[in-house]
C-alpha cells in the first residue's frame, strides 16, 4: 500500500556523503516507498565514492557555492527530468580547523561561507528549479532543533541554522504567489553522522543530548529520514512554512533530575 502517495514521483536528494548521512537514509526510504530518485553530490570524487554506494543510480554533480554549476545542474535536469516533485536539501559546512575560540571572534569570511553553503544555497536551488517542480511539490531541508541554545562548541553554525529556518518560512511565502510548493526544515537532534564527528566536543554533546532525550536513547538518523519523506509526500500537504522538531523530547528535559543530580554536589543533593 502506498500510504505516502510516493510512488512514481520525481525527487532529488542533496548531501549524501556515506551511509551515515541524512540524505542516505532519505533518499533509502524514498526508493523503498518507489519514488524516483536522482542524487547530487558537491564533486566527481563524491560522485565515484557515491555510486559505489548506490550503484545503477543517477548521481549528479552540483557544487552549490558556484553559480554556475547551480545553472548547469537546472539545465541538466531540464534535459532529463523536466518535472520535480520534490528536493531535499541536505547540505551544510562550517570550517571548525580555525583557530579561533569564541563566538565573537568568527571570521567574516567563514561566516560568510558557512551561511552561503547552507543556507542561500537553499534560495539559489529553489529559483534555479522552480519552472521544473510540478504545482504541488515539496522542499525539505534539514536544520537543527534549537536555535537558540548557544552550544559553544557549534559556534557560528546555529546563527546559520536559524537563517536557514527563517528562509523556509520566506521562501514558502514567495512561492505562494504563483503556485502550491511547499517548503518545510526537519529539525533535528544530535545525530551521529560524519559531519558531526567534525566539530570540537561532539562527542561529549552528544552523550548528554542522549541522557536528555525523554527515552534515555539517542535520536536515530532514520528517524529524522523518516520525517523527511512524510514532508516530502502529499499527505503532508496541510504543513508549509513549518518546522517539525526530530529530538526524542530532548529540548523539553535539560532539567531531567537526573542531570541535575549529576551536576549538583553531594550536599545540594541531599538538601
Amino acid at each position: 500500500m502506498d500510504w505516502l502517495g510516493l510512488n512514481g514521483r520525481k525527487l532529488l536528494v542533496l548531501g549524501v556523503a556515506n551511509k551515515k548521512s541524512v540524505a542516505f537514509h532519505v533518499g533509502a526510504r524514498l526508493e523503498e516507498a518507489g519514488a524516483d530518485v536522482v542524487y547530487v553530490v558537491r564533486s566527481p570524487e563524491r560522485r565515484e565514492q557515491c555510486e559505489r554506494l548506490l550503484p545503477g543510480r543517477e548521481v549528479l554533480v552540483c557544487d552549490v557555492e558556484f553559480p554556475e554549476q547551480i545553472e548547469a545542474l537546472r539545465e541538466e535536469l531540464a534535459l532529463r527530468h523536466p518535472r520535480l516533485d520534490g528536493l531535499l536539501h541536505s547540505i551544510a559546512f562550517a570550517d571548525y580547523e580555525g583557530s579561533w575560540e569564541s563566538f565573537h571572534e568568527t571570521p567574516r569570511a567563514a561566516f560568510l561561507q558557512a551561511v552561503d553553503i547552507s543556507c542561500y544555497s537553499l534560495i539559489a536551488l529553489s529559483n534555479a528549479l522552480r519552472e521544473l517542480f510540478t504545482p504541488r511539490a515539496s522542499v525539505v531541508t534539514i536544520s537543527i532543533s534549537d536555535t537558540h541554545m548557544a552550544a559553544e562548541n557549534y559556534g557560528y553554525m546555529a546563527p546559520v541554522k536559524a537563517a536557514l529556518d527563517s528562509t523556509v518560512v520566506f521562501l514558502a511565502k514567495s512561492f505562494s504567489r504563483f503556485g502550491e510548493v511547499r517548503f518545510n526544515a526537519v529539525k533535528a537532534g544530535l545525530l551521529k553522522t560524519s559531519a558531526s564527528a567534525g566539530i570540537p566536543g561532539y562527542v561529549d554533546s552528544y552523550l548528554f543530548g542522549e541522557q536528555a532525550t525523554l527515552r534515555k536513547r539517542g535520536l536515530q538518523t532514520g528517524e529524522v529520514a523518516d520525517t523527511a519523506c512524510f514532508l516530502l509526500s502529499p499527505r503532508s500537504s496541510g504543513i508549509n512554512a513549518g518546522g517539525v522538531v526530530v529530538d526524542a523530547g530532548m529540548g523539553v528535559n535539560y532539567f531531567d533530575r537526573a542531570l541535575v543530580g549529576r551536576a549538583a554536589s553531594p550536599g545540594d543533593e541531599e538538601r
